[in-house]
């Protein structure tokens, strides 16, 4: 259903970029794929279009009603560096930060650094995965081993920044990306989270936990 969801994707009004993520096992970032939980970005032209689309398009149908669970998550870009697939996807919008912030980090290794990357990834993955900030996480992979994406929700943006500059094993890996040229393209977005649908307990758990507090 992936593998053939590119020819529809292709034609369906007011989509302008696409793309389909396998997942890894745990949490997400280990290179051995998890055949149970697939991902699917999508850049549109306005919201309207967007929950058009969602609601009345075959193929999201069908996903939905093939899926066990599903989640649906509205973002809405505040900040993007980088490119992918040669593209600048995500155009800011001039919104301040609101209460949940999402993170999304995008990168084809290079192959020579294929065993660093993989080296470091299991005590970045232990680090978010204690942080009790962190509303949701996942690992997701458009090649395997090679082309990754990491995807976190935040209970805010400074909870956020603090997480990627303090003192461990996330900061000691980027200063290693950056003085090593790991990557050979690279994409870091931010966004505000507009609405959250679906079965996305992980998140919908901890925010009612915020809500208790």
């Amino acid at each position: 259903m992936m593998g053939q969801a590119r020819f529809r994707l292709k034609k369906i009004k007011g989509l302008e970029f696409w793309k389909l993520f396998g997942s890894g096992t745990g949490e997400g970032f280990t290179p051995i794929p998890n055949f149970g939980v697939y991902g699917l970005l999508c850049v549109w032209e306005n919201e309207t279009a967007a929950r058009n689309a969602l609601r009345n398009d075959d193929l999201f149908k069908k996903y939905m009603s093939r899926a066990s669970h599903t989640s649906t998550i509205f973002m809405n870009p505040v900040s993007s560096r980088g490119y992918w697939s040669g593209a600048q996807p995500f155009i800011p919008k001039k919104e301040n930060p609101k209460e949940f912030v999402a993170v999304l980090t995008r990168a084809t290794v290079r192959w020579s650094k294929l065993k660093s990357f993989w080296r470091e990834a299991p005590g970045i993955s232990k680090r978010i995965g204690t942080d009790k900030n962190v509303m949701f996480k996942i690992g997701l992979g458009e090649v395997p081993i090679r082309q990754q994406l990491t995807f976190s929700i935040w209970k805010n943006l400074s909870h956020m920044d603090k997480f990627a500059h303090q003192k461990g094993s996330h900061k000691d890996a980027i200063l290693k990306v950056r003085k090593g040229n790991w990557f050979s393209e690279e994409l870091y977005a931010r966004f505000n989270v507009i609405e959250v649908k679906g079965n996305f307990s992980e998140f919908n758990q901890k925010e009612q936990e915020l809500v208790n507090e």
